[in-house]
């Protein structure tokens, strides 16, 4: 099971993408581990800042931003790249790594396969805690649905973890998307249940999908009518996108403590961990996940809009 001191880490997000956003997250005293921004295998996604945006904002009247939404992909930068930046941070800090890494990845079964088996490789050779996190809910990809809400799409991504041969153990979880209704939660256990073995974490959640933050420029007033416009540009071109912050917090709070209940009652995965996230921006919400069953907590639009500092 997951043990993290703290029990406090940033998500996979947008700031979490550079070699410098990393060293600071791992330098911070208050995180127990650093989560890398979702990357490919082989090649950075190609990201278009005229489509993959974000914006954060505040949903009351304060005017301390509490909220975003995002139309982005996944990292400009391949794996490779985070696997240099951990050496490089490690390195630097001339002394023994002080916490683990979690490596978000992305791709489809195949790549996933090589994907993990590049960073277990990795691992022994320079003696690193890492994990590896396998990111299936991503809202914002054009004509490819997260695979965590379909069985069969689970289904395929287990079956290749199941069938690795690693150079050292190392630790795999699932992000999954936010899930709204009893049938998606079953198809996530029916799945692992098939599998046991082949994940030891799920981070729940990710950005909610299907959202839209719109703006009201003054000139755009027609009568008494104001004519408001989508804040983001998309691949859909709508705006549409993933949003996470304080506004999600209790529907994660829900998947976290749903998750875990459904994982205790299966004899075979109530070894699975669960890392909360969505919407903790203080410790109160911290609190809350622990007392749901997180075994750890991950802080995502709370780093955009206060940075390091929050933890």
């Amino acid at each position: 099971q997951l043990s993290f001191t703290p029990p406090l880490l940033n998500s996979a997000t947008p700031w979490a993408s550079s070699e410098e956003d990393l060293a600071a997250l791992y330098h911070s005293p208050h995180t127990g581990a650093v989560t890398t921004r979702t990357s490919l295998l082989v090649q950075g996604f190609l990201e278009n800042k005229s489509i993959h945006q974000a914006v954060l904002f505040s949903t009351t009247d304060a005017k301390v931003a509490n909220t975003s939404l995002n139309t982005y992909g996944y990292s400009p930068h391949p794996l490779e790249y985070y696997l240099t930046s951990i050496k490089n941070i490690i390195t630097a800090s001339k002394a023994p790594q002080s916490k683990p890494f979690i490596v978000s990845i992305t791709g489809d079964p195949t790549e996933i396969q090589n994907a993990v088996t590049k960073i277990a490789a990795f691992a022994k050779e320079n003696s690193y805690e890492l994990l590896v996190e396998i990111n299936l809910s991503c809202p914002n990809i054009a004509g490819k649905p997260p695979p965590a809400y379909n069985f069969a799409g689970l289904q395929s991504y287990l079956q290749a973890l199941s069938t690795l041969t690693l150079a050292v153990p190392i630790q795999i979880g699932l992000k999954t998307p936010p899930y709204t209704h009893d049938d998606q939660y079953r198809v996530l256990i029916d799945a692992l249940k098939q599998y046991p073995e082949a994940v030891s974490f799920i981070t729940s959640t990710n950005t909610l999908g299907s959202s839209l933050h719109l703006s009201s420029p003054p000139s755009l007033a027609v009568g008494r009518r104001t004519v408001y416009q989508p804040t983001l540009s998309s691949e859909s071109g709508t705006g549409v996108g993933g949003l996470g912050g304080s506004c999600i917090h209790w529907l994660s709070l829900g998947n976290v403590a749903t998750i875990r209940k459904l994982l205790n009652v299966e004899e075979e995965l109530k070894d699975i961990s669960v890392i909360g996230v969505g919407g903790v921006a203080d410790r109160g919400a911290w609190e809350r996940m622990l007392s749901v069953g997180a075994a750890a907590v991950g802080v995502g639009t709370a780093v955009g809009c206060h940075g390091v500092g929050v933890f």
